[in-house]
């Protein structure tokens, strides 16, 4: 997580708090946003492979992209709403996978720099 994204999820979570507070039913809200994220890039992914007949070809893959990353910025959003680091959270989850590709005959856990 770069510095810039970093600022914009702060930069995001202090707005929502100013506007919306922070308890449970808000942290919910923040949870259902990376569901509603999730559907939009769905659905440009359907754009792209042109499955609706009546709109055809609809999306790019760089907007599929861009819809993915705003998954994952709505994600981290949650997270730091929930009171945790979100680069932490998404570090440590990074090594477990590592970890579990490893045991199973994956990629090593140990990445040369």
């Amino acid at each position: 997580m770069d510095e810039t994204s970093r600022r914009a999820v702060d930069a995001a979570v202090r707005w929502l708090d100013t506007h919306h507070g922070n308890g449970p039913q808000q942290q919910t809200m923040r949870i259902l946003k990376v569901t509603e994220e999730a559907g939009e890039a769905a659905s440009a992914w359907i754009g792209v492979q042109g499955q609706n007949p009546r709109k055809g070809v609809t999306h790019t893959p760089r907007e599929v992209a861009d819809e993915l990353a705003d998954v994952a910025l709505a994600s981290f959003v949650a997270i730091r709403s929930l009171g945790f680091d979100p680069a932490e959270v998404l570090a440590a989850k990074a090594a477990k996978v590592l970890d579990r590709m490893a045991a199973h005959g994956g990629t090593s856990a140990v990445v040369d720099a």
